[in-house]
């Protein structure tokens, strides 16, 4: 029996990744953050972990993966930008509590 767990991975990591590095224009944070961006929105999606791609495919008909896949890039999307604006309120409280400091010292 093979013990190699690194075949394992969360179906949405991939798509929620693209989307992401897709979008890191309109969001205003540094680099350093999209991981963080990716973790938050993973969080908020359940799930899926596989070892091959056609793992999912296998159990869909053709129509549900089509509606599978046009819905997780929807709801991706969004937590994607949930995801960014709470870390972008994060940034703003930071940098304003830095800027507060500077100026009681």
């Amino acid at each position: 029996m093979s013990t190699d767990f690194t075949s394992i991975q969360n179906h949405h990591e991939r798509p929620v990744f693209e989307a992401v590095l897709a979008e890191q224009e309109h969001y205003l944070l540094g680099e350093d953050l999209l991981p963080d961006v990716a973790c938050v929105a993973l969080n908020r999606l359940p799930p899926r972990y596989i070892r091959h791609a056609v793992d999912m495919a296998f159990y869909q008909s053709e129509k549900e993966r089509a509606d599978s896949e046009r819905e997780r890039t929807d709801v991706q999307q969004e937590r994607i930008d949930l995801a960014a604006r709470e870390l972008s309120d994060v940034s703003d409280r930071l940098q304003a509590a830095a800027n507060a400091l500077r100026e009681s010292i």
